[in-house]
């Protein structure tokens, strides 16, 4: 059986926003926009990070994909070391089916680096709205463990 440490990124940046001195890689500037025709979605953002705004727009086969594909357009000129981030596992978990459509959704993904495994989650009624913030989350734990390691 395999054996491997799966940190918690969640808590991480959690704690670590919880400190005074703590500082985001980047803002997400006016949150997303995503069309979604059931064939062809596309999301949009804009992000500012290191004094500059990036826009950008792509697709993706499915929401959370295309959602994946922008922040990682937007964000691997300011941050490369994101470069070679990946999704491993994506998970929505219904948490009182009872409410039908307004119930709340708990996305979790796993993402790796190669090296390193971390997971983050999310809970909302919109699923995209989860999604996003996973996404965003994972990145930019990426991008502060990278500057970690790097300044090692």
């Amino acid at each position: 059986m395999l054996n491997f440490e799966i940190i918690d990124a969640s808590r991480e940046l959690s704690i670590a926003r919880s400190l005074k001195r703590y500082a985001p890689p980047f803002e997400i500037i006016g949150g997303y926009r995503l069309i979604d025709n059931g064939i062809d979605p596309e999301a949009t953002v804009q992000i500012e990070a290191n004094g500059r705004f990036i826009h950008e727009a792509s697709t993706g086969n499915g929401p959370v994909d295309a959602l994946a594909k922008v922040l990682k357009k937007a964000l691997i000129p300011l941050f490369p070391e994101i470069e070679n981030i990946s999704l491993v596992d994506y998970r929505a978990n219904i948490l009182d089916a009872r409410r039908g459509t307004s119930t709340e959704v708990e996305v979790t993904i796993i993402f790796t680096d190669g090296e390193k495994v971390w997971k983050v989650h999310s809970l909302s009624e919109n699923i995209n709205a989860a999604s996003f913030k996973v996404l965003t989350d994972g990145f930019e734990f990426a991008i502060l463990t990278g500057k970690t390691k790097a300044q090692k």
